[in-house]
Parts: structure tokens; sequence; C-alpha cells
């Protein structure tokens, strides 16, 4: 059976520069079915769904439902929530919860301040494992449910604590995806052995690459270029490196060129070539939907350019 994943594997698409761009997730639990657009088709109330996605937009922040793996039956009875928020940027990066039996409440969150980077005292801080976030809405990709789903149980059932099913979190051609807090890195074409080495990878304070789509807190030029810093220069450790200038510049005959500066804690700097381009030949971006050419991202260079002094300088005599 060909499905979106399979063309995109048959075609070799690269997953680096892939990922959902958010500098903040609200993560809110949500049993039961979920429709196509999960915060109005759900039994979360429309209303609020509806509200929660405009108040979170323009604001970096991306709002999301999240339930535990497994048969997910179809009740319509009020439970406490598990709730929570991450922000992704490096130098700021954080991870906090809550429980709540009024996700109506939420509406109150300083949305601009999340997506900043100020959680504003919400919740208290996670203590427990990294959140391993499986995308299994098959409603809105069924290669998700095919895909998604089992990774998720499997996972699970192994002992593998905090695993969540998600939503959405973009590319579905790239099933199983998953998103992995407090860093913000997003993973595809997962299976459960790579995700419990990633997991361990987090626990330890490092960034697995294989795999990798990128870190939601870049756009995607930048997700392309901090990936290919790691990888090149042998930089593992988490929150060491940022993505702090991004622009276009003078566009070949086929693709626009963006200039990538990425810089280290400690005053190293990259300056990383990313060609955009449309892939070729078309396919289908999501099962069912018509062929398509979604944007892809390839480095074309990564220099290493003067390191910026942090320190006073010595004099010579």
């Amino acid at each position: 059976m060909s499905t979106c994943t399979t063309a995109s594997q048959d075609l070799n698409e690269p997953l680096a520069g892939t990922a959902a761009t958010a500098s903040t997730w609200l993560l809110i639990e949500q049993p039961g079915p979920w429709g196509v657009k999960a915060l109005t088709s759900s039994h979360l109330d429309p209303e609020l769904g509806r509200a929660l996605e405009a108040a979170a937009e323009g604001t970096g922040v991306r709002v999301a439902l999240i339930r535990r793996p497994g048969r997910h039956a179809d009740f319509h009875a009020a439970t406490r929530r598990h709730v929570y928020v991450a922000h992704t940027v490096p130098g700021n990066t954080w991870l906090r919860g809550t429980t709540t039996e009024s996700p109506q409440s939420l509406l109150a969150l300083d949305f601009a301040a999340l997506g900043a980077g100020d959680h504003r005292g919400f919740g208290a801080p996670h203590e427990g494992a990294p959140l391993a976030l499986v995308c299994t809405n098959g409603k809105r990709d069924r290669c998700c449910a095919l895909l998604g789903r089992p990774l998720a149980a499997d996972l699970a059932a192994s002992g593998q604590d905090g695993v969540w099913e998600v939503t959405h979190l973009g590319g579905h051609r790239f099933s199983p995806t998953l998103l992995v807090l407090p860093y913000g890195y997003a993973y595809g074409r997962a299976d459960a052995s790579h995700v419990r080495g990633t997991l361990d990878a987090v626990r330890a304070g490092r960034i697995a690459t294989d795999g990798c789509r990128g870190n939601s807190a870049w756009e995607r030029p930048g997700q392309a270029a901090e990936l290919a810093v790691r990888t090149s220069a042998g930089i593992y450790e988490a929150g060491v490196l940022s993505v702090v200038r991004s622009k276009g510049v003078a566009q070949g005959p086929a693709a626009p060129l963006w200039e990538v500066t990425v810089a280290h804690t400690d005053g190293r700097r990259w300056r990383v070539t990313v060609a955009q381009s449309a892939s070729q030949p078309p396919r289908p971006e999501s099962c069912g939907a018509a062929l398509g050419t979604p944007a892809r991202m390839d480095v074309l260079a990564v220099d290493e350019t003067a390191p910026i002094v942090t320190g006073p300088l010595s004099a010579s005599g």
C-alpha cells in the first residue's frame, strides 16, 4: 500500500529543516477521540478551542492536545487534566506542568509572555522524565494512526515514562513523528529503539541528531543550519547552540539562499549557507492529498568564523 510516508522514504526526502515552528508549546490533556482539527473537533469545548487558537496567534505559542497511549473511549466525563507549557529557546529552556479541572482557566494565560519565554509562575517545574510526544491523529492523516499509535503503545508498554500521544506536529509524510521536550527537537521516521536512545540522550543533557527534523525554536533554515553545525563539529550538548541571525541572500538560478549564523555559548560561530528549494518530483504531503512540492532545506556550506571574544583582552609587551 502506497502512503505519503512510503513516497517520502522512496524519494529519500531529507528530514532536516522540517519541524513545526514554535518557541513555546502549550499541551492540554484531552482524552477521547480527536477530529481533523482537534482543538475544535474533540471533547474539548470547541468555543474554548477557537479561543485558545486566537489567543496564541502571533505569539510564538503552539497549542496541542495530548492523551495517554492506548484505547480512547468516547466518553465525556470531566476529568482532571495535565497541562504542560514548554519554552524551547536555548538559554531559557524550561518545562512546567500542572493539572486542572477547568481548561477554560487557560484563557487567562499571558500568551505573549509565554511565547517570549516568561512563564509568569505557571505550574511547577517538571521534574519527571523527558516528554516524548508522538503524533497519532489518524483523522488528520492515516499514517499518524498506522505508524504513530503503535509506536506510542510500544514505548508505554516498555515502561518508558513521559510518553503521550499528541494531535499534530506537521509532516505526516515523516511518520512516526515526535517532539521531545524540554529542548523542543522534533524527529521523524522513528522507531521505539531510536526514541529510547533519544530520550536517554536528553536525560544526559545531549541532543540526538539521527532522524532529527530540527529545533522548533527556529525557522526552518535555522533548523537545518543548527543541525549541520552539530553534526559537522560533533557538538551534542543541549542548549549550547543558538541561531542568532538568518537572512535571505542573493538567489541562485533555482533556489533562494539563506545565510544563517549559529553561535556556541563558548564564543564560536559558524556561517551556514542553506538553499531552499521545492522538492521534486511532486509527492503527496499527506495521504489522500494532491501531489505537492514541499520546501526542502539543503545545507551547502558550514564555515567556522572568528569567535566572539567575551572576556578582557590581555596586553602583550
